[in-house]
């Protein structure tokens, strides 16, 4: 049974309790990736370290090849 305004108002199904806070808050609301698990991007970066929205998005360094620079021969003033 719903509670709340509106038509479908919030099922008490729908209320999770976040792993880092405790707090209880309504999954389907979250920003974070980890809907089910976490109330805010905050609590999900300070319990993982990063959020999985950054790891996802993070690339690869590109590994630039150095060309050596061939050895300049020094000129010998007479």
């Amino acid at each position: 049974m719903p509670i709340g305004p509106g038509a479908t108002g919030i099922s008490l199904s729908n209320i999770k309790v976040c792993a880092r806070c405790s707090l209880r808050y309504d999954w389907r609301k979250s920003p974070t990736t980890l809907k089910m698990t976490y109330c805010s991007s905050m609590c999900e970066a300070a319990d993982l370290g990063f959020t999985l929205e950054a790891l996802l998005k993070m690339q690869r360094p590109v590994r630039l090849v150095s060309l050596e620079a061939e050895p300049v021969a020094e000129a010998i003033c007479p």
